[in-house]
């Protein structure tokens, strides 16, 4: 009996919304096509071209994002809305990645249709995500030049080479009212944010931040004798690296954390190798697990930090997600990237992201630039409105003591809190400073508010700050 009820309950819920319709209701004719705009890099520019790439280099793992539709998306606007209102009977009713497509994704046979012309055009299908809004595809340029009407060519920008396409890429017209944009058709990723510091933790004037500082400064010690230690919890990484999991077990041995792994879990079969940006993976992954140190800590990574954010969404890992990685806010398009977020956000899950390490000057990159070139910008995907921003503080010690002579068999040194001043390094040396400012794509969401909330219509970062100075590494 009991068994009965719930099957009705789950009966009654499902019939409270109607399927996502049918809107590919002409015959995919690939001779009559349509532009999606907004999917050309900034950077692919002539003064940067080098020429069209080898025909056949590949390009693996694109993603085609499809839309939702406009009644769509305005139910998903007031559920977001609803979900986070206490008094709402939406109230932290999270939906699973297959609730939300059945609600806002696009119909099965408009997805198939999608799916049937990328077969068609010889690409290969590398996964259809589970709520029916994105199907990844791997094929090489030729074919993308072909089935897409753009060329990819090689760019040269800062000393690095990219790809990328070089004109808006057209799909046929009756696919146009689903397809909302592409990822992969260039390779200018997301940038880490990190700066590789050697530890040198109590020598004088500077101070090195050891978890048990980080404890003592945030007085952590009461959710810790409460038991809130991580346990029960999951965190998710997300990273565009190779790591080695000999560094992270010896940050937790020598701080004297408990042994605990994260669990790797590759979005691809595409392996990114072990590279510079390790650094960033080794730094999120061990003061993520030094903060909450019993907590299940997954690293998702992949070429791409963005279509790793996006496979940690749609599989659901962790209700926490957190990239340390940015660009600047008006090279994303905001329709794209911002779906995910959502969908992030209707899931339950909390995506933090850094502010950048470049002041007000989002678009300039810390080690690239030394001064400001591009304006006043902010980073992305910190810009997101359905993004915790995390932004940087450094520490305003005074004539104050708050550090002890020496280190405790943890090596920790702090005393107790220490006053904060937003982080400012910048210099004749180059730009070095918390990111924030107003975003110029996405307005104000309606929970900014409050005291020293600017009271203009621009989504502004950060949301937050702690230290993280390179005076306190």
């Amino acid at each position: 009996m009991k068994l009965s009820l719930q099957f009705a309950a789950c009966l009654c819920a499902a019939s409270l919304f109607a399927a996502p319709r049918d809107r590919v209701i002409r015959p995919v004719d690939a001779r009559a096509t349509a532009v999606i705009p907004g999917n050309v890099h900034r950077l692919a520019q002539p003064r940067f071209d080098q020429g069209p790439v080898d025909a056949g280099m590949q390009m693996n793992y694109m993603v085609v994002f499809l839309k939702s539709a406009v009644d769509q998306q305005r139910e998903l606007d007031q559920l977001l809305v609803d979900q986070q209102n206490p008094s709402s009977p939406q109230f932290r009713k999270w939906l699973t990645p297959e609730a939300f497509g059945n609600r806002f994704g696009v119909s099965a046979s408009d997805e198939s249709k999608v799916v049937t012309w990328l077969n068609s055009s010889g690409f290969k299908i590398e996964h259809r995500s589970r709520a029916n809004n994105w199907v990844a595809f791997s094929g090489s340029a030729g074919q993308v030049s072909a089935a897409l009407h753009t060329a990819v060519h090689r760019f040269q920008v800062n000393g690095e080479t990219h790809f990328a396409n070089v004109s808006e890429p057209a799909v046929p017209s009756a696919l146009a009212d689903v397809v909302g944009g592409f990822l992969g058709l260039n390779d200018f990723h997301l940038k880490s944010f990190a700066i590789p510091v050697t530890p040198d933790l109590n020598s004088g004037t500077s101070h090195f931040l050891a978890p048990a500082d980080f404890a003592t400064i945030y007085n952590l010690a009461p959710l810790y004798q409460a038991g809130i230690d991580g346990t029960g919890q999951n965190i998710a990484i997300v990273g565009d690296s190779d790591i080695q999991i000999t560094d992270i077990r010896s940050f937790r041995s020598r701080y004297g954390l408990p042994a605990n792994d994260p669990k790797l879990v590759p979005y691809t079969t595409v392996d990114p190798g072990l590279n510079g940006d390790a650094i960033e993976a080794d730094l999120d992954l061990e003061w993520s697990g030094a903060v909450a140190p019993n907590a299940t800590i997954s690293y998702v990574f992949g070429p791409s930090v963005f279509a790793a954010l996006v496979y940690a969404i749609e599989q659901n890992v962790a209700p926490v997600v957190s990239v340390s990685f940015g660009g600047c806010e008006v090279d994303a398009s905001p329709v794209f990237y911002r779906a995910v977020a959502q969908q992030g956000n209707a899931q339950g899950i909390s995506i933090l992201a850094s502010s950048g390490d470049s002041g007000a000057a989002g678009c300039d990159r810390q080690g690239i630039f030394p001064q400001a070139e591009q304006g006043r910008r902010v980073a992305f995907p910190a810009s997101l409105p359905e993004v915790t921003a995390v932004g940087g503080t450094q520490f305003a010690e005074g004539s104050g003591n708050y550090w002890a002579a020496t280190n405790s068999p943890t090596f920790g040194s702090a005393l107790s809190y220490i006053p904060e001043m937003a982080w400012n390094e910048s210099s004749g040396s180059g730009l070095g400073a918390s990111g924030g400012g107003a975003s110029t794509v996405y307005p104000r969401p309606a929970w900014q508010a409050g005291p020293g909330v600017p009271m203009d219509n621009a989504r502004h970062v950060p949301d937050i700050s702690l230290s993280a100075a390179i005076h306190d590494g």
